[in-house]
């Protein structure tokens, strides 16, 4: 038998589903007359502090090495990414924005930022990031506890 708050806990998993859907379509319509994705964004976000190998970058920004390999072929090829060697272990490619990625990933955000709504209740907004912020940590914390057992 379920209780309230195992059905309370169901429903909000639901709903935040729900919201990640609904953020993610209206994203990728913002981002598209850029010929961007949110997941591209991502990356791109995740290469603005500096170069990084796939395999830092896809746990930079919580995502599978295959995916990312997948999302920086594209970006490679608008000539957003470049790929080099390391040049201390050759089997290794280093992957960083170039120049028109750092403008591309500078437009992104722009546009995402424009694309809010009006109405938004600031404080609002924080408290439930504050709440989503120790929601998802815990979820990692969780993830790698599994792993490690």
């Amino acid at each position: 038998m379920t209780t309230e708050s195992e059905r309370e806990l169901r429903n909000f998993c639901q709903l935040l589903s729900q919201a990640a859907r609904l953020v993610q379509r209206h994203q990728d319509d913002v981002l598209a007359p850029l010929g961007l994705t949110r997941a591209a964004v991502i990356a791109l976000e995740g290469l603005a502090p500096g170069a990084l190998n796939q395999e830092q970058l896809a746990t930079a920004v919580h995502a599978k090495s295959q995916t990312m390999g997948k999302i920086l072929a594209r970006l490679q090829l608008a000539g957003l990414v470049s790929r080099s060697r390391h040049p201390r272990d050759r089997r290794q490619l280093i992957i960083g924005l170039t120049g028109a990625g750092r403008e591309a990933l500078e437009a992104a955000q722009q546009a995402e930022a424009h694309a809010l709504p009006p109405e938004l209740d600031v404080t609002a907004w924080k408290t439930l990031q504050k709440e989503l912020t120790r929601f998802v940590a815990s979820l990692q914390t969780r993830e790698m506890n599994e792993r490690s057992a």
